[in-house]
């Protein structure tokens, strides 16, 4: 039975003798030496990962100006910071978008931009009091003219992640990355077997007060991070770290095209190996860590699950959906989840960074519950038009135009002959046919059909219209086949209703 404390560890650290492996090499002595032997050997594992933490900011000073203001608003190069704690203090978000450069240029960049100790523009207005008389100001300053840059992360380091695809059509883009039509693409994140809370899942050397690795600092973790689900293995970090003593190369403000800024955000813990059931726990492998790849194709809370695959089929570049190879790709660096590990490990070689237990453990059976909503939003399959009529791919444009006319519809879904959606028509299509002398409803109809689910949202169709500009879509089973359609006009008086509705509570 091996049993170590934490004191005899960090003098260890003191003396020299200390035996530090990353967690990708402790994984390979559990195998060779069993659980008892690597814990006798090993005295630390480090950890590491390097990818997208959205959840991540900076409390900032800024010191009083001459006059003084009460800053109501601030824009660090033209991101807003939030002001609402005290006259010139803010919180600068990572996932803030500029009001110039919109989503190429956001809270993390600035962030960086800092660290870099490049300087940043500040501009804020306020209202003015007696004892803050000033309205604006204007200035330029670099990290060190601010007297407190303080990075507090409420949720990084997440235990494993969700892997997502997509069925649809079209392409999407979303926090996971640009998502290919037609499942052709998966996107992951984590560092796998390197990740702190894969090796450490019942979060026994993790917790509020341990000393971790933060962008190249000694920082601390806070607590248990926002969306903390221990019980479905999600379980997250809240993190802090003085931003002055970061390294830019620990640190990176990014853009997810069609979706926002981010923050890339380096983290090592360092994990005791106080005895041989913390050695098997980091022996863990990439094989061994199983995780869902998601439809992000259908945008509810709960997404459907296309299958289950481990960090090891995912690593490889290549998983299998529904009988087709998918190519994989990591939102994290490995490369920089390796450097991490590898920093973190020198440091403590060095007898430059000692360990500390947690003060108290995260939780383990805390809840993530959805938000609760008093108002539900209305679904197409309360608009949506039940009667509608179809056509055959092999109908003529004659035919079409006829059923425009007699059902006053100006969209018709075109069917094969097993009833399932292959396209749609419209009577615009039709003019223009008319014009080019076309005959055929092939020729001319939309074969990408953006289509609705009954259960789906309104919302979401109204996006679609602003997005394609379109006024109509086809609602469709899973089979494919046309149960109905929702259109712009059907949406309208349901909106109408709802506010004379509104109006009548009113009076």
């Amino acid at each position: 039975m091996v049993e170590k404390s934490i004191a005899e560890i960090n003098e260890r650290i003191r003396d020299g003798s200390v035996h530090v492996v990353t967690a990708d090499r402790m994984s390979e002595l559990v195998e060779e030496l069993g659980a008892e032997r690597a814990a006798r050997e090993v005295d630390v594992v480090t950890t590491g990962t390097f990818g997208p933490m959205c959840s991540s900011g900076v409390f900032i000073n800024f010191g009083h100006a001459d006059p003084p203001i009460k800053m109501q608003r601030v824009w660090l190069n033209e991101v807003e910071a939030y002001t609402g704690i005290a006259a010139v203090d803010a919180y600068l978000g990572a996932a803030q978008l500029s009001v110039d450069k919109g989503e190429e240029y956001g809270g993390g960049h600035v962030i960086e931009d800092l660290v870099a100790d490049k300087q940043v523009d500040m501009r804020a207005k306020a209202y003015g009091t007696d004892c803050y008389p000033r309205k604006e100001i204007e200035t330029t300053l670099t990290i060190e003219d601010l007297n407190q840059a303080i990075m507090v992360n409420p949720r990084n380091a997440y235990q494993r992640y969700n892997v997502a695809t997509n069925s649809t059509e079209r392409t999407l883009y979303t926090y996971m990355g640009t998502l290919l039509p037609n499942y052709r693409n998966a996107n992951y994140s984590g560092a796998g077997a390197l990740s702190p809370l894969i090796n450490d899942p019942d979060y026994e050397t993790i917790g509020p007060g341990t000393r971790i690795f933060l962008c190249g600092a000694k920082g601390y973790v806070i607590g248990m991070g926002t969306q903390h689900n221990p019980t479905k293995g999600f379980g997250t970090l809240m993190v802090t770290g003085n931003l002055k003593e970061m390294s830019p190369e620990f640190l990176r403000g990014a853009t997810f095209f069609g979706y926002g800024a981010t923050l890339y955000v380096g983290i090592g813990i360092p994990i005791p190996v106080l005895n041989e059931r913390i050695a098997q726990k980091t022996g863990i492998r990439d094989a061994d860590i199983r995780t869902e790849v998601l439809d992000y194709g259908v945008c509810r809370r709960e997404r459907p699950v296309v299958r289950e695959v481990t960090y090891e089929e995912l690593k490889s570049g290549m998983i299998e959906i529904n009988g087709k190879e998918v190519p994989t790709s990591p939102l994290s660096s490995f490369f920089m989840a390796d450097r991490v590990a590898k920093e973190l490990k020198e440091w403590i070689e060095r007898g430059e960074f000692f360990l500390t237990l947690p003060v108290e453990r995260l939780p383990r059976d805390t809840p993530f519950k959805p938000m609760k909503q008093t108002r539900e939003l209305p679904l197409v399959k309360d608009v949506m038009i039940r009667e509608v009529k179809t056509i055959g791919e092999g109908a003529t444009i004659a035919d079409a135009a006829k059923l425009i006319l007699d059902t006053q519809n100006t969209h018709i879904p075109v069917v094969a002959k097993d009833g399932r959606l292959v396209g749609i028509v419209t009577a615009w299509d039709i003019s223009t046919a008319v014009a080019q002398r076309h005959e055929g409803l092939a020729e001319i109809m939309t074969r990408k059909v953006i289509t609705a689910d009954e259960e789906e949202p309104l919302e979401l169709v109204i996006r679609k219209f602003e997005r394609y500009n379109i006024s109509a879509l086809p609602v469709i089973d899973p089979e494919m086949r046309v149960i109905g359609m929702v259109t712009s006009d059907e949406i309208s008086k349901l909106i109408g209703k709802r506010r004379r509705w509104e109006w009548k509570l009113k009076l």
